[in-house]
């Protein structure tokens, strides 16, 4: 059943029920006579006409939106008013005829007015406090889609992220291969659009099996060791129960990236990168280590940042985001003179529990 039809039948099944309870009432207190069942159908009309244009005003102004010390004075005030047109609708529309009850009968006259102000502020009170519990509830709602979209939105431009300089260097690597070794080049070729076509898939799906970002960290590595040759060296310690479990997207391969760049490139003679990953509590761990030393020999992650660029906090933020601050963990620090690690424990976590938030319906108009 609608709201607007379930609006309809409470106005006129409750105050018909109010006004027959009224003339029954007064059969009991007297002589019920056809001029008061007309009365009463009379007034039930002009109730629902009142009412209904308080309802009007209630949206067209948007009361419910108002802060609660705004929105109570109003609501008294139209209680009072709808009761005082009331009185006056029950009463002689004359002027002398007022004239004599404001005289003579003012405490009766004030006895109606309570009964029906009493009456139209249950309604106006019931009403008001219905609409605005909704639209609190709407609010809020509307605020954690918009919060979580915004989420969605960050994650997506951090999980696409990929270094051009990386696509730069590697293009004129492969460039310098096509004469020397063409079949090397067409085969960096092959691995610079793997890792071009995850970049771009990255923004589409939250997690990936690990193995795929494996692949992924091969190919970066293969096309790196074009350009550093003897001057690096990989290394692989893949527990095989890790393989496809889901991991962030192209989270590893900023990683190693971040390696490169910061590490191995800096070192005189070179360096190395390590990858492993394990099983541990419900939980995936990654290392990384790197021939390297940070800029601030200590364990705190924020004054590495500046150093190292945007791949670390893209890290942070992309697991805070995903997983939660108190689910996923990532840090790095020096573990010797020369090695750097990177750690990233993630929750184990199979295909398909992340799930995109629906899309917002239309939220429902009131009645």
């Amino acid at each position: 059943m609608s709201k607007k039809r379930i609006y309809w039948i409470c106005q006129i099944g409750g105050w018909s029920a109010l006004m027959f309870y009224e003339l029954l009432y007064y059969a009991f207190e007297d002589e019920l006579t056809l001029k008061m069942f007309f009365i009463a159908i009379a007034n039930i009309l002009v109730c629902i006409l009142l009412t209904h244009f308080y309802r009007l005003i209630v949206k067209e102004q948007n009361w419910v939106s108002l802060p609660l010390y705004r929105l109570v004075p109003r609501v008294i005030f139209s209680g009072f008013l709808l009761g005082f047109i009331m009185t006056l609708m029950n009463y002689p529309i004359d002027i002398q005829t007022l004239r004599e009850i404001f005289h003579s009968q003012l405490f009766i006259f004030f006895g109606h007015l309570l009964s029906w102000s009493k009456s139209m502020f249950m309604w106006v009170l019931s009403y008001t406090i219905y609409h605005y519990v909704e639209n609190m509830r709407a609010t809020e709602i509307e605020k954690i889609l918009l919060k979580t979209s915004v989420k969605e939105t960050e994650a997506k431009i951090l999980r696409s992220q990929l270094n051009p300089h990386f696509v730069f260097n590697a293009l004129n690597s492969i460039r310098a291969l096509i004469s020397e070794n063409p079949a090397k080049a067409q085969q960096g070729i092959t691995q610079l659009s793997n890792i071009l076509r995850n970049s771009l898939l990255a923004d589409r799906r939250k997690t990936v099996e690990l193995r795929e970002e494996l692949k992924t960290v091969e190919d970066y590595l293969s096309l790196e060791k074009v350009r550093y040759e003897d001057r690096l060296t990989t290394d692989f310690h893949i527990d095989p129960k890790t393989l496809y479990l889901q991991v962030p997207p192209m989270m590893l391969q900023t990683l190693v990236e971040n390696a490169i760049k910061h590490g191995v490139q800096k070192a005189v003679n070179g360096g190395f990168v390590q990858v492993t990953t394990f099983l541990e509590n419900d939980h995936v761990h990654i290392h990384i280590r790197n021939t390297g030393t940070l800029i601030k020999k200590d364990n705190d992650l924020e004054k590495h940042k500046e150093a190292s660029g945007f791949g670390l906090e893209n890290t942070e933020r992309r697991l805070h985001l995903l997983y939660g601050e108190d689910s996923a963990g990532f840090r790095i620090f020096q573990e010797s003179e020369e090695v750097v690690r990177a750690e990233v424990i993630i929750p184990i976590q199979t295909e398909g529990v992340f799930r995109s938030i629906p899309s917002t319906k239309k939220a429902a108009k009131s009645i």
